[in-house]
């Protein structure tokens, strides 16, 4: 289940890092310059542990990252200042102006979090 995570959301976090690049306002989010940068580590991490990794690194970075984005998440609704300096958005911001950014950010650490706790499936022995 995480290296099939890491290879889908990898990729997605692919295509959002170059996107922003060219479209700083995708789908309503602040993608600054940094905010790309983060997303295309963040996408290189899990591709190559997607593809390449064992499962037990998928599930830890999955747990890790996971851990990472939620609290992003949360931060940013709660202190929405901090994470624009984290992010690099110019100026002060009110909690509404990121909430498209907080939303992905809970989004992705729910889902990487829920894969990287997850157990594997034990199975059931024949009779």
């Amino acid at each position: 289940m995480a290296k099939t995570l890491c290879k889908i959301l990898g990729v997605v976090l692919l295509i959002v890092g170059l996107l922003g690049f060219a479209s700083p306002n995708l789908l309503g989010m602040h993608l600054t310059p940094i905010h790309n940068i983060v997303h295309l580590l963040t996408a290189a991490i899990a591709l190559y542990l997607g593809f390449a990794g064992s499962p037990e690194g998928a599930k830890t970075f999955c747990a890790v990252f996971g851990a990472i984005y939620l609290l992003l998440g949360i931060l940013g609704f709660a202190a929405p200042n901090v994470v624009a300096s984290i992010i690099g958005h110019p100026g002060p911001v009110s909690s509404g102006d990121l909430t498209p950014d907080n939303a992905v950010h809970l989004l992705l650490g729910i889902v990487f979090l829920a894969a990287g706790l997850m157990r594997p499936a034990v199975p059931v022995p024949a009779r």
